[in-house]
């Protein structure tokens, strides 16, 4: 058993900062509930209490200050990234730059709370020019009220706790599922779009060097979900941009005597398979790019960089 509480005491810090930083940089880990193990684990005198909250604060510090320099240096590129791996990768940043930016600075207080805001806050803040001092001063009371809520419920709660871990006698065992039952949620939310996508009627497909030829009647729209926000975008050669957001206004506009394809960038083509079941009942004739804007990247057809009167201005703090 000393053994045991050894072994527990030397591995069980390393690993409470590796799962807090690991969601902290995007990846879909479930740190509150490595949190509450913890705190239970800190209430039976396996851990110490001020050790688990100073490791957590510095993981979850060095996680967003990493993403906040990343936003900053590398601006939409990072959040394109992470709206992909994300739970809810359609209008990621949309909802989430628009959820930031109105609610102001503080909304960083309590923004690890807020799926879809949480891992999104610190590289916005750098990509909407959040000065650093008040970046980390906000982050540190968001990560402090995060970190303490979730531990201190554990440590308070450890009897509860206990009886619900039975069986896991340590620390890391226990860690260990709770990494697999994040992943299994990921790979599980996946599997879900790819059944209801299945369910949802077909839509036609057009391959990339089908169209690499096209005529006068193919129009081919660009639907990616993230906007165009960055200088230097690229798109494909003679596309035009539809805000699949914003349907409603835009679909009017659209001519009846062409075929319209559309591309995206999404997971199995999510977005341009749904604007292209909304497209077709309004009686337009659409189909969707096979691989989207990768594959006709990658089989090497013509790309052009997005005319600056066509980006899409987002607010900046500074």
């Amino acid at each position: 058993m000393d053994f045991l509480a050894t072994a527990i005491a030397q591995h069980g810090y390393s690993i409470l900062f590796t799962i807090v930083f690991l969601e902290a940089i995007g990846l879909p880990v479930p740190a509150a509930l490595g949190l509450l193990i913890a705190g239970g684990a800190a209430a039976r005198g396996t851990l110490n209490p001020g050790t688990c909250v100073a490791l957590a604060l510095s993981a979850m510090l060095l996680g967003d200050t990493l993403m906040y320099l990343l936003g900053k240096y590398t601006g939409w590129w990072l959040l394109g990234i992470l709206c992909r791996v994300s739970l809810n990768p359609e209008a990621c940043i949309l909802q989430s730059a628009d959820s930031f930016y109105k609610r102001g600075r503080v909304l960083l207080v309590v923004a690890k709370f807020l799926p879809g805001i949480n891992t999104m806050a610190p590289p916005l803040s750098g990509s909407m020019g959040m000065p650093a001092a008040q970046f980390l001063g906000l982050d540190f009371l968001g990560a402090l009220l995060y970190g303490g809520a979730w531990f201190g419920t554990g440590f308070l709660f450890n009897g509860f706790l206990t009886s619900i871990t039975r069986g896991y006698s340590a620390f890391g065992d226990a860690v260990t599922w709770v990494i697999g039952i994040g992943l299994l949620l990921w790979i599980g939310n996946r599997v879900r779009i790819w059944v209801v996508a299945k369910r949802l009627r077909p839509v036609r497909v057009r391959k990339a060097t089908d169209l690499a030829d096209s005529s006068d009647n193919v129009l081919l729209l660009d639907v990616r979900s993230h906007g165009y926000y960055e200088q230097g975008t690229q798109r494909i050669h003679g596309s035009s941009r539809l805000e699949p957001n914003a349907l409603s206004e835009l679909a009017d506009g659209l001519p009846k005597d062409k075929e319209i394809v559309l591309y995206c960038t999404c997971y199995r083509e999510a977005t341009s398979s749904r604007v292209a079941r909304e497209l077709e009942d309004r009686g337009l004739k659409v189909s969707v790019l096979e691989g989207g804007f990768r594959a006709w990247r990658k089989a090497g057809l013509p790309l052009e960089v997005v005319p600056d009167n066509e980006m899409v201005p987002l607010p900046k703090f500074a």
